[in-house]
């Protein structure tokens, strides 16, 4: 057994999220602009290397993997890839292998992820109307998500909704979308809308609602009551307690979560994020490919967790955006 990655803070890093493609086949507006230049693909892993990559972390004690894009399910072959993280299911090493997605493939690929192990998935839906939904992901379709929504319940996968909450847009909503959850049986998180990439700041502080506002409104409705669960996210939950239903906030703005981080970022191109609000990465494709042996490659790892900072300092104060870090989430992994 060899020894856990131990962050400078005694934080156990327990937890992996990879991006396996920078490409989607939406174009959310708070996420990336509508004409991206991708990365070519000869400077993406292969999907054999990111196996390797991954196999090396669960090796150093990662218990939860999840995969993430881009939208992951649009990259060819992944099943493939999702088909190699299995044994680690199987074998006890890897708790949970699951993934976040927008949907729109996962009518098609449900059944063969909820085969291999994959017992949640988390879907991100911000507004329950059509011609927003096409509106705030340029591409995306709403009844094609609810198809997959429903293919991977019939699956027996559990759903998790993730609405990034945006002043003026979906706002109205709000009810709405609690209400929603509630009847389909979707747990609901809430994510304030992080300065990612080169967007303008006027756009970002135009989009920015802050949850600690949102929870009040929800208050005025239901009773909230606080719940001590983590699931290895930054996310804090409240039961509605009218409707039994769960709740979560992520608020990197307005609520520090980082004192708990146990987690680190893979991009395609085998970069490690050690903190998503931070600039600093470690280019882990060059260790992967100079030695067929793990070992040059595990002391890298090593390496970078030794370099993960306490927090991150996204800000919004002063009616600007302090903190905000160049790459699309798009890059990094949502």
């Amino acid at each position: 057994m060899q020894a856990p990655l131990i962050d400078p803070f005694h934080r156990p890093i327990s937890y992996l999220r990879v991006s396996v493609t920078d490409r989607c086949d939406f174009r959310c507006t708070y996420c990336m602009a509508e004409h991206m230049t991708f990365l070519p693909k000869k400077e993406l892993l292969t999907l054999e290397e990111l196996d390797r990559l991954c196999s090396a972390f669960v090796g150093l004690g990662v218990e939860k993997l999840r995969i993430t894009g881009g939208e992951p399910l649009v990259r060819k072959g992944i099943m493939t890839f999702f088909r190699a993280m299995a044994r680690h299911l199987e074998s006890g090493a890897l708790k949970e292998l699951t993934l976040t997605t927008n949907g729109s493939q996962l009518e098609r690929f449900a059944p063969e992820l909820a085969a291999m192990g994959v017992r949640r998935v988390n879907v991100s839906i911000d507004t329950l109307e059509e011609a927003k939904f096409a509106a705030i992901t340029r591409w995306g379709r709403l009844p094609q998500v609810l198809k997959g929504i429903a293919a991977a319940q019939a699956a027996g996968m559990r759903v998790k909704i993730n609405a990034v909450a945006l002043k003026g847009f979906n706002e109205d909503e709000l009810f709405t979308m609690t209400e929603w959850c509630a009847r389909e049986g979707h747990d609901l998180t809430f994510i304030e809308v992080m300065p990612m990439g080169e967007m303008g700041e006027e756009t970002r502080l135009d989009q920015y609602w802050p949850l600690r506002d949102l929870r009040a409104r929800l208050a005025e409705r239901y009773t909230l009551t606080d719940l001590t669960e983590r699931t290895g996210g930054p996310a804090r939950y409240v039961r509605l307690e009218e409707t039994g239903s769960k709740i979560g906030f992520i608020t990197p703005l307005t609520h520090n979560f980082c004192e708990s981080c146990n987690r680190v970022r893979l991009t395609c191109t085998g970069e490690l994020y050690m903190c998503l609000g931070q600039e600093d990465m470690a280019d882990l494709r060059a260790p992967l490919r100079a030695s067929p042996d793990n070992a040059v490659l595990e002391h890298a790892i090593r390496d970078a967790i030794a370099r993960k900072p306490k927090g991150h300092d996204f800000d919004y104060s002063r009616q600007r955006v302090a903190g905000q870090v160049s790459r699309h989430m798009s890059h990094t992994g949502g």
